[in-house]
């Protein structure tokens, strides 16, 4: 499987093979001792980790059900009227789809997946950059993509990548594409980082997006003895990045429930003391809020 698709989730693997986690995380420790593949957190990758980067083919059937429940919950981050930027990824393409239903938003992307996705909004406009096409991820990158985005500016800017870590922040294998999102950030008044559980702890060649710089990860609720997402998640909350985690278990609760009903089921609770400009810091909560919590972040969120 990972021959076929460059990467996969221990999750996917369990599913596949009809065993637990536990069994698939042994025997992947033992193919990694023969050297047939690597290990990264919450999943295998082929052999050359840092450098390698698996094609659109490959990310699209990895965590599935997690990117979904990701999207569902960081499209309640973008309002009506705003003017936003969205960078390439799987992740992001999901974000996309949802993104249809805002009235008057204005998406700016170098990503075909997303504009693609976008098409037929009749209430979004969609502004492209320039560039070269890169096919493996159907993204335009190199100075052309770049030198479109000068002078921009936007609320937020959506971005995903290949490893996430509260050391170094967002990263990514190619470094033309790595250049580009360093120029979308650049663009924003706020970065929202989408990554599913299996990036944390994950670190790759080329810096995107330092960890100061990042106001909020939307992710997926790691699985119960992933004792190192849980760790990595706690140390960005602990530098001042929002975390917004989703339920779990591939659930999708969001696709087709009103806007203030997906965000009460978000776990996103704030951490007294401001590390910069911009919104209240959160942790992750490891249970549901409360009623009268959820009514005080929301009020907090008014303001």
């Amino acid at each position: 499987m990972v021959r076929a698709n460059g990467a996969v989730s221990l999750r996917e693997l369990a599913r596949v093979v009809q065993t637990s986690e536990v069994t698939v995380r042994r025997d992947v420790r033992a193919l990694e001792a023969e050297g047939l593949l690597d290990r990264r957190h919450g999943g295998a990758v082929l052999p050359g980790g840092f450098t390698r980067e698996s094609g659109f083919p490959q990310k699209s059937h990895l965590a599935t059900a997690e990117k979904t429940a990701i999207a569902d919950l960081a499209a309640n981050f973008v309002e009506e009227g705003e003017a936003i930027v969205v960078g390439a990824g799987t992740t992001t393409q999901e974000l996309a789809r949802r993104l249809a239903r805002v009235p008057g938003l204005t998406v700016v992307t170098n990503s075909l997946l997303v504009a693609q996705a976008l098409a037929h909004a009749n209430r979004v406009e969609v502004v492209m950059t320039g560039g070269t096409l890169r096919g493996s991820n159907y993204a335009l990158v190199g100075s052309g993509a770049e030198q479109s985005l000068q002078g921009l500016r936007v609320s937020r800017a959506f971005l995903s990548g290949s490893g996430l870590t509260a050391e170094r922040g967002l990263s990514t294998s190619n470094m033309l594409s790595a250049s580009v999102d360093r120029a979308l950030v650049q663009a924003a008044a706020e970065v929202v980082v989408l990554a599913d559980h299996t990036k944390l702890g994950t670190d790759t060649m080329f810096q995107t997006v330092p960890t100061d710089l990042i106001t909020r990860l939307v992710t997926d609720e790691p699985p119960a003895h992933d004792d190192r997402a849980a760790t990595e998640l706690q140390a960005l909350a602990d530098q001042g990045v929002q975390v917004a985690v989703a339920p779990g278990n591939g659930s999708n609760p969001a696709s087709d429930s009103s806007s203030s009903s997906s965000r009460q089921q978000r776990r996103d609770v704030p951490l007294p003391g401001p590390r910069r400009q911009g919104p209240l810091r959160s942790a992750v909560a490891l249970t549901e809020p409360q009623p009268n919590e959820r009514a005080r972040v929301a009020d907090l969120r008014r303001r």
